[in-house]
């Protein structure tokens, strides 16, 4: 496994504000085609194809076989070295600069590989025209050039269509913003926005930069960056991104980030890192491509002298030579990784799942132990009422009391005991001579009685009275661990509500799966024994840690990992530790900056079935780029020898176009079965 340590050392890039905004196709380990385009390599194959038609009419050989005789004209016999010689210098012309570039480089691979081919047989053919006894290869030589241009055609098209996320992520940014200045608004490019400026936003428009809102309420559709189809409602205090879709109100919006700082803007520097990063497998598979070329140029050599040795002619020995140069072209092996990788970070990203390094998929797949933050990773960070333990009034009655006394105090505990009632739809009775004590709670009077709601330590104070019942529910939410509040008249407490920090809806299924793939969750956190108890019962963990430090995270992890491959899944500044030390780092809810900066993956959204839809994907994405890989090598390794003539006794030879076309089916099954990664159900 690779050294943590060196794992980001291709990331960080922050591109300048003088740096173009827009989206280059990512580099997929291929740097053969630096400065090529797919409408390039179309339009050369088809100028080839129509220059191949009358060099296949004109072709001795194809006469032969078709029983038919060329038309003869005065020059007919230069037709097929005329035409040769054009498609040779206009169809492979990218394939010899290609070379050139690899041999100055001295690593010889497949550009170089088809310009020996192409050259082998264009040399010869030409010979022979020129008075060289023999059968000319012209209708090889063109076949040759047509199909391997075909070939780099779709590999190009193909590895730029699964780019395009990335152009379609650029084209969600309004180019224009309304400024606010004083009492006028003026339209200004967004490159001209700075942080704190004022900013309208329209009903229908785009956020042009993030920013909080200032004034006015709307919902705003956040899809593009966390899948969530639903809109999101926005009011004075909250935060809007670059590139969401503002509903029907209008919003004056304070600018926080702008250009590359905007999350949309960070979020494509993700995509373009994970897309440009070369991956353990993808060296691999660059090194097997130049092996190949010394094994084609060693074999091909042999194949020749052997042959020739045999008192076989040159033309037939030569032939033989050229198809293994043919055959052994790793187009399969070239794009065996590169699609893969390509097609799952797409996939990644339509699931929210956004891939920063994609050696995560390598690594993923090993994992074994799944350490997981409790605050804001499992739970969510926020209280819930988990139950009204009421004696003398209903539950419904007590709540509805509380919640409105607790209606005017910004506490969080407060805020969670409105949110309850106004859950379950409690109407919420009148309350005056509003009071808050400082350290104690609040009172008033509603009904013509005097109501306290705050500390159960308040009633001791009071001398109220606490019916048995009660001291009972108290009891029970201590021993969780939960928050108390009661819920008091002037004589005896009449409720305790019980607060936790709400569970994540799909906490325990995650668990439940990461489990059934044979994976051990560990809960981290914080919090007091009690409470790290109650959520792993309640979640079904049986390991977990509680009372940790920030700086024991990492600690934990590391002792993890002596026992296996080890992920761990945090949001905060303080889990940054821990997501470096963690073989696979995962930031949930794309938390803070330095936790995606830390991460190796970054779920948009803040559920936890996302690290198991992340670990189905790795496993999945891992066992694509195993069967490309053998399906690659494993083609040359039976071509090679057929392409050689070692069936030839049995009456098997392969042609250099045969061998050219096989070439190409062996890079179609590759591409087809990498594009077949999109059909995996993470669900």
């Amino acid at each position: 496994m690779k050294d943590k340590h060196t794992r980001h050392e291709h990331e960080h890039h922050h591109p300048s504000p003088s740096e173009p905004k827009h989206v280059h196709p990512p580099h997929t380990g291929h740097d053969k085609h630096a400065g090529h385009t797919p409408e390039m390599f179309r339009d050369r194959f088809f100028v080839s194809l129509l220059l191949t038609l009358p060099i296949l009419y004109f072709s001795e050989q194809l006469q032969a076989w078709f029983g038919y005789q060329a038309a003869q004209f005065p020059g007919s016999a230069w037709v097929n070295p005329v035409l040769g010689t054009v498609l040779y210098f206009y169809g492979g012309s990218v394939f010899l600069k290609g070379a050139l570039r690899e041999l100055r480089a001295r690593t010889p691979g497949m550009m170089t590989l088809v310009a020996l081919a192409i050259t082998a047989a264009y040399g010869y053919s030409l010979a022979v025209s020129l008075g060289l006894p023999g059968m000319p290869f012209y209708w090889e030589l063109a076949t040759l050039i047509d199909v391997m241009l075909l070939g780099h055609w779709l590999e190009m098209a193909s590895v730029q269509a699964a780019s395009r996320a990335l152009e379609e992520l650029a084209k969600l940014m309004p180019t224009t913003a309304h400024r606010i200045t004083g009492d006028r608004i003026e339209d200004v490019p967004i490159s001209a926005l700075k942080e704190g400026d004022l900013i309208l936003v329209r009903p229908g428009e785009q956020v042009p930069a993030d920013g909080v809102v200032v004034e006015g309420a709307s919902t705003v559709n956040e899809a593009f960056l966390t899948g969530e189809s639903r809109p999101v409602p926005k009011g004075v205090g909250d935060e809007v991104l670059a590139g969401a879709v503002n509903g029907e109100g209008s919003l004056k919006v304070r600018v926080t980030r702008t250009g590359e700082a905007t999350t949309l803007s960070q979020v494509m520097r993700l995509v373009q890192e994970a897309q440009a990063s070369r991956s353990r497998f993808q060296a691999l598979a660059d090194r097997a491509a130049g092996w190949l070329f010394y094994i084609a140029v060693a074999l091909g050599t042999l194949t020749l002298l052997v042959w020739l040795a045999l008192g076989r002619d040159f033309n037939f020995a030569l032939s033989l030579a050229v198809t293994v140069l043919v055959i052994a072209c790793p187009h399969a092996l070239g794009l065996a990784i590169p699609l893969v990788t390509v097609n799952a970070t797409a996939l990644a990203a339509r699931h929210g799942i956004l891939v920063r390094n994609r050696e995560a998929f390598e690594r993923g797949r090993e994992i074994r132990f799944v350490a997981l933050d409790k605050t804001g990773t499992l739970t969510e960070g926020r209280f819930a009422v988990r139950a009204v333990y009421a004696h003398g009034v209903s539950e419904e009655e007590a709540l509805s009391l509380a919640a409105a006394l607790e209606a005017l105090s910004e506490h969080p505990l407060a805020q969670a005991i409105v949110e309850a009632a106004e859950g379950r739809g409690l109407p919420r009775p009148e309350v005056r001579d509003f009071q808050a004590v400082p350290g104690k709670g609040v009172e008033g009077t509603s009904g013509g009685r005097r109501y306290r709601v705050g500390r159960p330590e308040w009633a001791e104070e009071l001398g109220l009275k606490v019916p048995e019942s009660l001291r009972q529910g108290l009891k029970e939410a201590e021993s969780r661990g939960e928050s108390v509040v009661a819920l008091m008249d002037e004589a005896r407490v009449l409720a305790f509500l019980a607060l936790a920090d709400r569970i994540r809806p799909t906490a325990k299924e995650a668990i439940r799966r990461l489990a059934a793939m044979g994976i051990t969750p560990v809960m981290i956190t914080g919090d007091a024994e009690a409470v790290a108890k109650t959520v792993a019962e309640a979640l079904g963990i049986a390991r977990y840690h509680a009372r940790v430090l920030p700086q024991d995270k990492a600690r934990i992890v590391r002792e993890l990992k002596t026992q296996g491959p080890t992920a761990f899944v945090g949001d905060g500044i303080n889990d940054a530790p821990a997501l470096l030390e963690a073989d696979l780092g995962i930031a949930i809810g794309a938390g803070t900056n330095v936790a995606i900066e830390s991460a190796d993956l970054v779920l948009v959204e803040n559920d936890p079935l996302d690290v198991v839809r992340a670990l189905l994907l790795a496993r999945a994405t891992y066992a694509k780029m195993v069967q490309n890989l053998f399906w690659a090598t494993g083609y040359n390794a039976l071509a090679l020898p057929l392409a050689a003539g070692v069936a030839y006794p049995w009456g098997i030879v392969l042609s250099p176009a045969v061998g050219a076309l096989f070439m190409s089916l062996s890079t179609v099954i590759v591409a087809l079965n990498a594009t077949l990664l999109r059909r995996v159900h993470l669900d």
